[in-house]
């Protein structure tokens, strides 16, 4: 049945799956990271941007800012490791099944105005972008 409605209706399906998979990673992201550390890592990795902007002609400050802002990204890096680990295995599967389904499809989707033919993976790629900032907004992961 699922096959059915996927091949019959080829954009909507891959639109609402991009839906679904942002939904899952956002909420897998939101329960195995400490969010309120999250949330200083990335104020800090702010401030320390907007430091380095003022601090332009000085070199040695530059270095001290650009060493501590390494060290928040990589720190930053870390806790989304987790996340990924128990992600990856179910989305790689989940690829393989679509890019079986649609290896013949061509275009599904042509955007308005524009007039660019998608192909699947591009659809995918195009709305789960736009979910994934909507789903992280909604959800408050940082």
């Amino acid at each position: 049945m699922i096959n059915e409605l996927a091949l019959n209706y080829p954009a909507v399906f891959v639109i609402i799956a991009s839906l679904l998979i942002a939904v899952f990673i956002t909420f897998i992201y939101k329960i195995t990271t400490n969010q309120r550390e999250m949330k200083e890592l990335k104020d800090d990795l702010k401030n320390l941007q907007k430091r380095s902007k003022e601090h332009k002609g000085n070199t040695e400050k530059m270095l001290e800012i650009q060493k501590e802002l390494a060290s928040k990204n990589l720190e930053y890096m870390k806790h989304s490791f987790k996340p990924m680990i128990y992600t990856f295995l179910p989305i790689i599967i989940i690829f393989y099944w679509l890019s079986s389904l649609y290896k013949n499809a061509g275009v599904i989707l042509t955007i308005p105005l524009v007039g660019w033919g998608l192909n699947w993976i591009w659809t995918y790629i195009l709305f789960s972008f736009v979910f994934s900032l909507i789903v992280r907004k909604t959800m408050k992961v940082y």
